[in-house]
Order: structure tokens, then C-alpha cells, then sequence
């Protein structure tokens, strides 16, 4: 059942059009056509957006985003251009706020797979499939695959959840030559993210990433290939939205992984696990809302994705 959500209402901001409201960020436009994203400290658990903030969560996606679009630029752009406070927006904008090219998004959610978990767990306990791609008998919960795998998923609306589909579908949707660019360019984008976050004893269990291409490079859902930007070239790629944080990505600690049961994770499990105890008093499968969350949870959860990134990063957060 899909959950009601409770989004507040977004701010208005001389010079910027609002765009569009999401779970986490709110998008305008600015007077030069470009998009301004701003990550709030919004969460969301089992399709609600939740009552309760978690301090510092959106400048934590913002920083740890731009971190990653650095040490990913020889494989991918992507659609930063400034983080630079538009005239006249509030300064608790400041740290979470992103001037970003626009693109013509693809209608994918891009997934790379490297362990067992979420999803693809219980479609391999049901099929010994993860999208339609046939593994190998006896994973269990946690276990490395035996290469990584791309398994995509349609991008659902606010309070939907995703639907994973097979590459077939993809090739479908955007044209075989497409698909398989953003195949290639996910697997690369997470072999070099598994390997940086290994280097500083984490697993990168999966991660998903949202990709476009800049106006008029193609149109429709024509394959990509077909309708280059000029004679010669393939439209480009870019990566956008958010890139390998808490919020889109698996990260468990190395020294602790163990297949076979659930792996302590950096994200917001904490919350979950509140919410589907019984000190919540929440009935999921009801459609009421969530209620607000405690105190210690916020703080337990805030810590998880402020010691993500200091691990990532080797940075302290401030």
C-alpha cells in the first residue's frame, strides 16, 4: 500500500520557479534555465515521508554527492555547475544547495548489485533471478554475487515504490544502444565506488543512479544513438540527482560483514527497525501515517550518516 505523503509545502524564493517537490529535495528553476536542488533533512520509511527531521541529513547528501562526482568525473559527468546560494535564497540553503545543469532524464532507476540484499534477496528466494538474471544456488542474505550485476528499475512517483524490470524492458523504453551505455556506465561507476569504499573498510553492497541527457541531444524515447548532437558524436550521458549516499546506496562495514544474516548498515535502518517495533505503536500495513520519531533514533540515525561520510571522505563532518 503506498503511503500518504506529508511533504511541507515548498519555500518561495524571488528569481526562482518551483518545480518540483520530491521526498528529500525541492527543485527550481532559475532565470537562466538552470535547476537549483535543495536537500532537506526530510526521510522517508516504507513510502511516507516522515513527520520527523533527521538535523544535518541534507547537507550531508549534498556534501557526500559532490564528494563522489569528483572522483567520478574521467568516467561520467555530471550535472553540477555551481554550489553558489542564488540571490536572495535563505541561508539555511547554504551546504545542501546544487546549480545544476537540465536534462532530459532517463526513465530508468539505474541499480548495480554486487551482494544480495533488499529487492533482489527476496527475488532470488523466489525465482534464483534478480531481474531476470539467473545467479547461482545456494546465496544467502549478504552473499557477493559472483560479478556484479545491472538490474534496473522503474523511477516511481513520490509515496510509490520502484518496480524492478529486466534490461529487455530498458532496451525497450530508451533503444538497445542506450541501454547498454547505461549498463556499462553503472557497472563502471560502481566498480570504482566499491573499490574507494573497500580502501576505507566498507562494502558497497548496491547503489542506484539517475542519469540524462542535456536538451536536444534527442528526443522522445528514440534510442539515444540514433539522434546524435552532431555528426560524429553520441549524445552525452550525465549523471545526476544524488550519487553513492546513505539514502541511495548499501554500505555495511567490512570488518562486520557476514552472509547469511542481516549486515549492520549505514543508513536508515535505525529508523525501520523503530517503526516496525512495537514501541512504535505503527501498524504498517494500515494506511495511517507514521508517528514522529524519538529523539534517540534521530540521533542514532544522524550519527550512521555523519560517520558514513567521515569514512568515505576521511573528512570531519562540521
Amino acid at each position: 500500500m503506498s503511503g500518504f505523503v506529508t511533504v511541507p509545502e515548498p519555500e518561495q524564493v524571488p528569481g526562482l520557479t518551483h518545480v518540483h517537490t520530491g521526498k528529500v529535495r525541492d527543485l527550481y528553476r532559475d532565470g537562466d534555465g538552470n535547476l537549483v536542488m535543495v536537500a532537506h533533512d526530510r526521510i522517508s520509511a516504507y513510502d511516507w515521508v516522515l513527520p520527523t527531521e533527521i538535523p544535518d541529513k541534507g547537507r550531508i547528501l549534498t556534501q557526500l554527492s559532490l564528494w563522489w562526482f569528483e572522483r567520478l568525473a574521467d568516467l561520467v559527468p555530471h550535472h553540477v555547475i555551481s554550489t553558489e546560494l542564488p540571490d536572495a535564497a535563505p541561508a539555511h540553503w547554504k551546504g545542501r544547495t546544487l546549480v545544476c545543469r537540465p536534462l532530459r532524464m532517463l526513465p530508468v532507476e539505474c541499480v548495480a548489485r554486487g551482494y544480495l540484499a533488499g529487492s533482489g534477496l527476496v527475488e532470488y528466494r523466489q525465482s534464483r533471478t534478480v531481474c531476470g538474471i539467473a545467479l547461482p544456488e545456494g546465496l544467502e542474505e549478504g552473499s557477493e554475487l559472483p560479478a556484479p550485476i545491472f538490474t534496473p528499475a522503474t523511477k516511481a512517483e513520490v509515496g510509490e515504490h520502484d518496480e524492478n524490470v529486466t534490461y529487455e524492458d530498458v532496451a525497450r523504453t530508451v533503444g538497445a544502444e542506450t541501454a547498454a551505455r547505461l549498463r556499462h556506465l553503472t557497472l563502471a561507476i560502481y566498480g570504482r565506488a566499491k573499490e574507494i569504499a573497500l580502501d576505507r573498510g566498507l562494502v558497497l553492497a548496491d547503489t542506484k543512479f539517475e542519469f540524462g541527457v542535456e536538451p536536444g541531444e534527442a528526443a522522445g524515447t528514440a534510442d539515444l544513438a540514433a539522434e546524435p548532437a552532431a555528426v560524429g558524436e553520441e549524445p552525452r550521458i550525465v549523471l545526476a540527482d544524488e550519487v553513492l549516499t546513505p539514502d541511495s546506496s548499501r554500505f555495511w562495514p567490512a570488518d562486520d560483514w557476514q552472509p547469511g544474516r542481516a549486515q549492520t548498515a549505514f543508513d536508515k535502518q535505525y529508523v525501520r527497525d523503530w517503526l516496525t517495533s512495537p514501541a512504535s505503536g505503527w501498524d504498517r500495513a494500515a494506511d495511517t501515517p507514521p508517528p514522529p520519531l524519538p529523539d534517540e533514533v534521530v540521533e542514532r540515525t544522524r550519527a550512521k550518516y555523519i560517520e558514513a561520510y567521515e569514512r568515505l571522505t576521511t573528512l570531519t563532518w562540521r
